[in-house]
């Protein structure tokens, strides 16, 4: 009879004469375990380890204390309750004996047995409080199953709910970042019509300023005044450089570059912006694949990042540049492939998660007044972004920063590749040249035919693209045409694709003040790019005029050039 949570053994209480022995002798015949006890409190160590039924006989427990008892059956789970079968004397049933009834209200779940009992009756009796028992083990099982299913059922609803959760500020983040991305898509497109119209503005200074300087050579104090304007207005070109790198708007002459020789070529200039405060670091391990980018704007770029990095540590600090290649296979800002990343890395003083929210809009920074323009960091991302790569940055307050610079890798360049064209080289000077001048601003336009005019050519002004076509129609002899693009009516591009087809050989110069053509607009055509001074247009003139086709280059003297077929 060994005792457990669904133990059917009766516990037998009749310590005097032999009820005891008769009644577990019946009950083993019967087929029931039975235990017998001699006292109250054995009683209870027995329920307590476990049974399916009690037997006591009524004087065993008149005189005792039942407040054990008592207390153990109160304390039954909700699906127990011990079948409890009293054996009275003979007509002592809860009809004639008040105490026995008590007995009952006390006990709970109590069937009487009057002795002398028959076997049957005991047995029949007990049959029906272990089949009870039975009920109440199966309620224990099912209620079991039934908290398991409720807990397994909560942490579904709590698994599911930290999911919805986590959907709900992942959605959060996403409208967040699609917020701030259509923010910085306005804000780069109106900073590249600003910048586009701050181009002409300074393309009219400048070229202005070139001319009034040669008229007053002789003047060295309005030559000092002329060199402070001029220096103001590169200054402000300069900034709409910056402005429309930003705006993704900027020319690029993109090449494979073996970014471990740029960025170690870069080291004295590194230095010389450092000071001796500052510890630099180079990691540049050579071997890796070049990056698809313009040498000059990346050079521009890491420099910003490094100054950036400088000006985090005003009581010095150290400064890690390095360079690896990480293959991306799965992201939110960068295409599928392999990149050149270029991580700076300083020990300054950090930003908090509200300023690198901030960081490459452009005009923010967190430097002094006169000390910034805001404008480092969204130029690198612009560039970044036009080249197909990316900015991230990575800081916390008083941890340091890290901007982490990703560019697109590509294939060597081959031995055939060709080489850049040489800026800086000089070109045989053409005497004169008929160029014919389209802009529909006429400052620029002014100031442009002034400044060809003192070159030496013959300049032909129009406003307007169907104005230049008569002029091409009518059969005069044009050596160059140099057209705006951003013109009412007729772009400067379709105006090209027109006179193309009138003049195939006919050179053409596209001038401009956005640093690149917008979206969907190819043309292999020589640029020149507002703002501009009167040196550069001759130079893109002369390059023009020589790539022309030999028929189509105009004279060397007046004589040949009144000689030259349309």
């Amino acid at each position: 009879m060994i005792p457990g949570p669904h133990s059917e053994r009766a516990i037998v209480l009749a310590p005097q004469g032999r009820d005891a022995e008769v009644a577990i002798r019946v009950l083993v015949e019967a087929g029931f375990p039975a235990q017998s006890v001699d006292e109250l409190p054995q009683l209870l160590t027995e329920l307590e380890r476990g049974a399916g039924l009690a037997i006591i006989a009524n004087e065993a427990v008149q005189t005792q204390d039942l407040r054990g008892l008592v207390d153990f059956l109160g304390r039954q789970p909700s699906w127990s309750d011990v079948p409890i079968i009293l054996m009275t004397r003979h007509g002592g049933g809860p009809e004639r004996n008040p105490a026995a009834a008590r007995l009952a209200d006390l006990l709970g779940n109590v069937t009487f047995l009057e002795r002398p009992f028959h076997p049957t009756t005991l047995v029949s009796i007990v049959r029906t409080a272990v089949r009870s028992r039975r009920r109440q083990y199966q309620a224990r099982a099912h209620l079991a199953e039934l908290a398991d299913l409720t807990a397994s059922l909560e942490h579904r609803v709590e698994d599911r709910t930290h999911a919805l959760m986590e959907e709900v500020a992942a959605r959060e983040r996403a409208q967040d970042q699609l917020r701030q991305a259509q923010k910085m898509e306005s804000i780069g497109k109106l900073t590249g019509g600003v910048a586009h119209d701050f181009n002409n503005l300074l393309a009219a200074v400048m070229g202005n300023l070139d001319l009034l300087k040669k008229r007053t050579a002789q003047d060295e104090r309005a030559q000092r005044y002329i060199s402070g304007a001029v220096q103001g207005a590169e200054r402000g070109a300069a900034l709409t450089q910056r402005l429309l790198a930003f705006a993704r708007q900027q020319d690029l002459t993109t090449g494979a570059i073996d970014l471990s020789s740029l960025i170690g070529g870069m080291s004295d200039l590194f230095e010389r912006s450092l000071g001796p405060s500052i510890a630099l670091t180079l990691d540049l391990p050579t071997g890796l694949p070049p990056a698809r980018v313009d040498a000059n704007q990346v050079e521009l770029a890491i420099l910003n990042l490094v100054i950036n990095a400088r000006d985090a540590m005003p009581a010095g600090g150290a400064i890690d540049v390095r360079l690896s290649t990480e293959t991306v296979r799965r992201s939110r800002d960068l295409a599928k492939g392999d990149y050149l990343r270029v991580d700076v890395r300083d020990n300054g003083c950090g930003m908090d998660e509200a300023t690198m929210k901030k960081a490459i809009e452009p005009f923010f920074s967190t430097k002094p007044v006169g000390k910034g323009t805001g404008l480092g960091l969204s130029m690198v991302h612009g560039l970044a972004m036009q080249l197909g790569g990316s900015l991230t940055l990575q800081s916390k307050p008083g941890a340091g920063t890290t901007a982490t610079l990703w560019l697109p890798a590509t294939e060597p360049a081959g031995k055939g590749a060709i080489a850049a064209p040489d800026l800086t080289a000089k070109v045989e000077p053409m005497r004169t040249a008929t160029i014919l001048l389209v802009d529909d601003d006429a400052l620029i336009a002014t100031s442009t035919c002034d400044m060809l005019e003192d070159l030496g050519h013959t300049v032909i002004e129009r406003s307007s693209g169907a104005a230049a076509l008569e002029v091409l129609k009518s059969g005069q002899a044009i050596d160059l045409l140099i057209t705006d693009y951003a013109m009412p009516g007729m772009t400067g591009a379709e105006l090209a694709r027109a006179a193309g087809a009138l003049r195939p050989n006919l050179p053409i110069l596209l001038a401009t003040g956005y640093a690149d053509l917008p979206e969907g607009v190819a043309l292999d055509l020589p640029r020149l790019a507002k703002p501009y001074h009167q040196a550069q247009l001759r130079l893109e003139i002369e390059r023009a005029l020589i790539d022309a086709p030999a028929g189509r280059r105009p004279a060397r003297n007046p004589a040949e050039a009144m000689g030259s077929t349309p």
